[in-house]
């Protein structure tokens, strides 16, 4: 019998996030944190959320410090960046995970930058299995160039010039998605534009990574055709973790009998047919 999802507060340092607990049907076999990507509002993620409590999987989303549920104040007065997004929010989310489900495993799924806070987070024992899908150390000039002209309008124009007019970033308005505070564009747009990518905040507001993590299943994982994060960015992600023995997936749409994945389309109500892949999951029996 499906259980009623649940609002959840959820501490983090320096803020309060608003979560959402979708506990399992049924006896659950893991219980998942879903850590989502920039500008998408966990809302999105409701019919994965339920399909994955349908099969004993409980699940807890959240929005990241002032975005989505848990924005407080004017977009323009926040102070996050976009490492608290993917260190700070992202850890306590798993905390709260643990406390929400003090027994048995707990899996990971982290969606774009939702996957990008893990060489930076000390994951406790009870992970047994981390997947990330569309996360990648990308560059602007990775994209194809069908999308480039894109690209260079979010991070090179309109994106730069109405980020320091309006003092965050008015993705709503300028057609580029949702909006965000001035601190996520700016880290994200120094990010995606240097060839060391996050390299130059290590130290600063990263801490040291670590790409050696022992006894975990990790899977890095990217839709074949995600021009938003190529699979030659989620690749190179994929060869950090060379260390842990990740595996690295690239998921064809047309193996699903789908006509697109993409980046974020990935984990909408549309692309059911590959989640139980995602989630190394037995597929139904179709016959």
């Amino acid at each position: 019998m499906e259980q009623a999802a649940q609002t959840i507060s959820i501490p983090a340092e320096g803020a309060r996030l608003v979560g959402t607990w979708y506990p399992a049907s049924a006896s659950p076999r893991a219980s998942l944190v879903l850590h989502g990507a920039t500008g998408v509002p966990q809302r999105f993620y409701r019919h994965f959320a339920a399909w994955a409590a349908e099969r004993g999987i409980s699940v807890l989303t959240y929005d990241y410090r002032d975005f989505g549920a848990s924005q407080t104040r004017p977009m323009r007065d926040s102070q996050a960046n976009f490492a608290d997004w993917a260190v700070h929010d992202q850890t306590a989310a798993l905390d709260t995970l643990a406390k929400l489900a003090p027994t048995g495993p707990l899996w990971v799924l982290g969606h774009s930058l939702g996957g990008l806070g893990l060489p930076f987070q000390t994951l406790p024992d009870r992970v047994t299995r981390i997947t990330t899908v569309g996360a990648g150390i990308g560059h602007y000039t990775d994209h194809p160039w069908s999308y480039r002209p894109k690209v260079l309008a979010f991070w090179f124009a309109l994106g730069p010039v109405a980020t320091a007019l309006a003092g965050y970033m008015p993705g709503k308005r300028l057609l580029l998605g949702a909006d965000l505070p001035a601190g996520v564009y700016w880290q994200w747009r120094r990010w995606c534009t240097r060839r060391d990518f996050f390299a130059s905040d290590i130290g600063v507001t990263l801490p040291e990574p670590n790409y050696t993590i022992d006894g975990k299943d990790i899977r890095i994982c990217v839709a074949a055709d995600d021009v938003v994060v190529p699979p030659v960015a989620v690749r190179r992600y994929a060869e950090a973790f060379a260390p842990s023995g990740a595996e690295f997936r690239i998921f064809a749409p047309a193996d699903y009998g789908l006509h697109t994945l993409k980046h974020i389309e990935v984990l909408s109500k549309e692309s059911a047919p590959v989640w139980a892949d995602l989630l190394e999951l037995p597929q139904p029996d179709l016959t």
